[in-house]
């Protein structure tokens, strides 16, 4: 079967921003570019798509951007775009902007609304996972998740310093409402007395008794990491608990919130970003769709849509046991 030439692509940042973003939107445009195609850039995600807020871009539009975080091109949720009208609206404007296929750049939502576009109107798609939660199964790692993680690191660092400083019990919560990667991995890495993640059914007692043996090891102050989606209940209404137990502890709570999401990609998200830019375009070139391009093993790999919604990337349980074996 004969692949049908591709003139233009259309690219957008989709969902909840992610530092990479950009870098990913400039592999795209200067790839594009590189085999011959022009690219023109969608404005806050599929709502411009229906708003017609679409801009050609060239290899100069894309200069300077790889080290910024956010995305040029803005991004938004789209309640239209759930609807068909709202699809049809976009399709049209697909239409008139001569735009022959579709790079998107997000989550599973925005690979849902890809997936959903692509079976109503046959528009070629490919999407590319951006990320801090790193939970898209077909990826062993999303844009800007190791931006976050660095994030998190660098600043629990900083609070370590005032909690042993004042003999303080921390618990910072980090983003994570349905995945515990971000919290996992930064707990390890910045020595975090316990962490509760969504992943494991964690109960109170249990982390009394990783305090209790902090405790009685020395420790005269602490850190518990705790991913928002924790089923325990909100990190308030932990640390509440804690004070009960332990009237005289000094405890503190502290919620990193966005700044998780901001700041400079790191060089992994940089390198990351701009290989799947590439492999979302050559992919395209070579008569794929419907498709989230990934890294696997340090390998482009693509995965179907439907594969990448429905399942997700699973905490690896050696890293529990890591964790558990070094808060001593």
């Amino acid at each position: 079967m004969s692949v049908k030439k591709i003139n233009t692509i259309g690219v957008m940042t989709s969902g909840g921003d992610a530092p990479g973003m950009n870098a990913a939107l400039r592999a795209v445009v200067r790839s594009a570019d590189y085999h011959g195609i022009k690219t023109k850039g969608i404005r806050l995600g599929y709502e411009g798509l229906i708003n017609n807020d679409i801009v050609a871009l060239g290899p100069r539009s894309v200069s300077n951007i790889i080290n910024r975080g956010g995305t040029i091109l803005k991004t938004a949720r789209s309640m239209e775009f759930k609807t068909k009208e709202g699809r049809e609206k976009a399709f049209t404007n697909i239409q008139k902007n001569e735009i022959d296929a579709l790079v998107v750049i997000g989550g599973d939502g925005s690979f849902t609304g890809a997936k959903i576009f692509h079976e109503e109107f046959g528009i070629p798609v490919i999407g590319i996972p951006g990320t801090i939660d790193n939970d898209i199964f077909g990826t062993d790692y999303t844009i800007g998740y190791d931006t976050a993680l660095n994030t998190v690191v660098e600043a629990i660092d900083k609070i370590r310093d005032t909690a042993q400083s004042h003999n303080r019990v921390f618990f910072i919560e980090v983003m994570g409402r349905d995945a515990g990667f971000i919290a996992l991995n930064s707990g390890i890495a910045a020595g975090a007395q316990d962490i509760l993640i969504p992943e494991r059914k964690d109960e109170i007692e249990e982390m009394f008794r990783a305090l209790d043996k902090g405790q009685i090891k020395g420790k005269s102050s602490s850190i518990v990491v705790v991913a928002e989606g924790e089923e325990l209940g909100n990190i308030y209404d932990i640390a509440k608990f804690t004070k009960i137990k332990y009237p005289t502890y000094d405890i503190r709570v502290t919620v990193l919130g966005h700044i998780q999401r901001g700041g400079m990609p790191s060089c992994a998200d940089r390198v990351l970003a701009s290989r799947l830019g590439i492999a979302a375009v050559e992919g395209l070139i070579a008569g794929k769709t419907n498709l989230m391009a990934g890294i696997r093993s340090n390998k482009i790999v693509y995965t179907p849509f439907e594969e990448a919604i429905q399942e997700h990337n699973e905490i690896d349980v050696e890293l529990i046991r890591v964790a558990e074996m070094l808060a001593r």
